[in-house]
């Protein structure tokens, strides 16, 4: 496959918070046939710098892209626009990306969600993706990374669902139609939250560790950051369970890991 290399390294750090990228090199490596993509991105993010690197980045992959300078457009974008994945930066004007990220959500919108940001703290990485998030990226970043974890929610987000709607008890999952109600309402969950759902409704009553719902519904290695599993299961707990402190759905298994018991 043809592949065009381009890395972008952080040359200074504006006063104002601003990050600009420097472009070091390109060059085309063969591995193949070129597979043309067709994916949209919209990216909501209000430093025109890294609009501009993250364009030229992502235009040069093959995908659409999409920009929204500020919260609310980036909020209005996403629920009425048709993209398959969203870039979205936390320091934003009008509206900040947790507060867009948390609506999107509230909109029944199960985009997957890539927050950007410059806070780097546990609790900002936890919080976002307690909201809605499925992943982020704290900058300075490197671009090929950012590609490889676009690319891992993208084909996350393509897996065909099993057909018709699974029921257990109150809580009713359209596998197909991705969506889950819960005493006949609708519940808001993020699109790693739904993938997540689905893979533990997709294998019931076996217990999964966190090394291989990592590897199936993240794509990522057993050596990154774990608690991000924690987190989200902790989420649909919240969300489906009757008493989440005593779940019965989705029970931890002491020391492998965790089950879905419908």
């Amino acid at each position: 496959m043809f592949r065009l290399y381009l890395r972008y390294n952080l040359i200074s750090h504006a006063r104002d918070s601003s990050l600009i990228f420097g472009i070091d090199h390109f060059c085309l490596g063969s591995a193949g046939e070129f597979l043309a993509m067709e994916e949209r991105i919209l990216v909501v993010e209000d430093d025109e710098v890294i609009r501009m690197a993250l364009d030229d980045r992502l235009k040069s992959e093959g995908y659409s892209v999409e920009f929204a300078a500020d919260g609310e457009e980036g909020l209005q974008k996403a629920i009425q626009g048709s993209c398959d994945l969203v870039i979205l930066d936390i320091m934003l004007p009008r509206k900040n990306g947790f507060d867009v990220c948390r609506d999107i959500r509230m909109a029944g919108v199960v985009v997957p969600i890539l927050m950007l940001t410059a806070r780097g703290q546990v609790i900002d990485k936890v919080l976002g993706l307690k909201i809605g998030a499925d992943d982020y990226m704290t900058k300075p970043f490197d671009a090929t990374e950012l590609l490889a974890r676009i690319e891992a929610l993208l084909r996350r987000s393509k897996v065909p669902a099993v057909p018709g709607i699974q029921k257990f008890g109150s809580v009713h999952v359209d596998l197909r139609g991705t969506i889950v109600s819960r005493d006949g309402k609708v519940v808001p969950l993020s699109a790693r939250e739904f993938q997540l759902l689905r893979y533990f409704v997709e294998h019931s009553n076996t217990t999964l560790s966190r090394d291989v719902l990592l590897k199936e519904v993240w794509f990522y290695s057993a050596d990154v950051f774990t608690l991000t599993v924690d987190v989200h299961v902790a989420s649909l707990r919240q969300k489906l369970e009757k008493n989440p402190k005593r779940p019965s759905l989705i029970v931890t298994v002491a020391g492998l890991g965790y089950k879905f018991t419908p």
